[in-house]
């Protein structure tokens, strides 16, 4: 269960209800009556968190969805009505567990890495091995948007015969069973592992080093290049794109379209 959205969910239902029990002026059913907030008063709020591009109302009642942008990046965040609490993207439905807001982060930036220093002898690859085009997948075992990330690949190696695709495992430390299932993976540089972690089967326990260099040595690569989200696509030519693609989004943005 997603905490973020069942926090949503209470605090934007107590608001509104709140709200509607004593109206500001002609209320009625719409929120928007009552609520307002500007472009330059969002600003004004999340000033240190980047510069605010967007503002609307949420799909969920009681939030605004506030999108940002800092340093070359966008992302998603929610601000409650009374203009008190910041919660994260995204929001889900509870009985569906479907996404019903805007994927938080999903802009390509304005940068370019070397990737001939990307350490491929610690990669798994997907696709052609013998590929012209080159795609590296940093990603994490128990992200899910890399989870959904990697159904897409699959996809895309259906629709693409002539992409490597390179898959870097970056646990991040906020997944803290991530970095272990990385390192069995890694050991036995398995696809059919790799398939079973994304798939929240179980994987066999680690020894107590094996693979553990080779995770390591990508944590380090990724964290010197300023890799920090998953799934972060690095291109043949270097450049970087954070978030997720579609496998004909992909097929595009290698053959530089």
């Amino acid at each position: 269960m997603n905490r973020s959205f069942v926090f949503a969910l209470i605090w934007g239902l107590f608001i509104c209800t709140t709200a509607h029990a004593k109206p500001q002026g002609n209320c009625g059913s719409n929120c928007v009556e009552c609520h307002t907030l500007s472009p330059d008063e969002a600003n004004t709020i999340f000033k240190e968190l980047g510069k605010v591009k967007d503002v609307r109302m949420s799909p969920v009642k009681g939030l605004w969805e506030i999108a940002l942008e800092r340093e070359g990046r966008q992302a998603v965040a929610y601000l409650d009505f009374a203009k008190k609490h910041l919660l994260p993207g995204p929001v889900f439905e509870l009985d569906t567990g479907k996404q019903i807001t805007t994927t938080p982060i999903t802009t390509t930036e304005n940068r370019k890495i070397d990737v001939s220093k990307i350490p491929l002898a610690f990669s798994i690859v997907m696709g052609n091995p013998m590929g012209k085009k080159k795609l590296f997948v940093f990603t994490d075992p128990d992200c899910p948007y890399c989870r959904k990330m990697h159904v897409v690949l699959k996809k895309f190696e259906k629709i693409d015969s002539d992409t490597a695709i390179y898959v870097m495992l970056n646990p991040l430390a906020m997944h803290h069973g991530a970095y272990e299932k990385s390192r069995v993976i890694l050991a036995g540089k398995s696809l059919e592992l790799l398939d079973k972690a994304f798939e929240g089967k179980e994987l066999p326990k680690s020894g107590k080093t094996e693979g553990k260099a080779a995770v390591d040595a990508i944590i380090k690569f990724a964290n010197d290049n300023g890799i920090s989200d998953t799934p972060t696509l690095v291109l043949t030519d270097g450049s970087i794109v954070v978030g997720m693609r579609d496998e004909e989004t992909l097929k595009k943005m290698l053959e530089g379209k």
